[in-house]
């Protein structure tokens, strides 16, 4: 028998019907009613009418409305994602000293702020090198030491700009630094 892309069809072993979506030699490739693309050989299946695949409601007009519905289905996929949804990754940097080592206990406080910079200055140079576009540094509120010393560390780069960062999220104890791109 010969079949053609588009004609009704069904099994003649099983209850399958559906209309034929692709030919390849003898393996036929049909959709069935409920949209799955099954693979049959050319002697297992036969044309059949219209209305006998869906009593009063034509099997075109079942078709045409299950490809209607995928449509509509793939266009709001392809919406693009509004401000709100999009998910900003930022790094976060926690510069407290018990984050960074695991003893302390015999460090002076310039041993400590020198390890709290310089572990600051690597994760910059990381941030600018990966292209990352903003960093939180929590530096916590303390005396101000750290805080004034990234100041001084972050004034020396040309490409960023830093302000305290969301006082709902961090408290005043964090610092954000936002990374130009595209250098002037």
């Amino acid at each position: 028998m010969n079949f053609e892309v588009g004609d009704p069809v069904e099994t003649i072993d099983d209850i399958i019907k559906g209309v034929v979506t692709k030919i390849d030699n003898t393996t036929i490739t049909i959709e069935t009613l409920e949209g799955f693309p099954l693979k049959f050989e050319a002697n297992e299946l036969v044309k059949v009418q219209t209305d006998e695949i869906a009593g009063d409601l034509t099997f075109q007009k079942i078709h045409s409305a299950m490809q209607e519905k995928e449509v509509r289905k793939r266009k709001k996929q392809t919406l693009p994602k509004s401000k709100k949804e999009r998910v900003e990754h930022i790094l976060e940097v926690d510069l407290h000293i018990h984050q960074l080592t695991n003893s302390y206990k015999g460090m002076s406080n310039h041993e400590m702020l020198e390890l709290q910079l310089d572990t600051a200055r690597r994760q910059l140079e990381f941030a600018i090198r990966n292209r990352i576009p903003k960093i939180v540094f929590i530096h916590g509120v303390g005396e101000g030491v750290l805080k004034l010393e990234l100041e001084y560390l972050f004034g020396r780069y040309d490409n960023i700009n830093y302000y305290d960062a969301n006082y709902q999220k961090y408290g005043l104890g964090a610092t954000e630094v936002y990374i130009y791109q595209n250098p002037r």
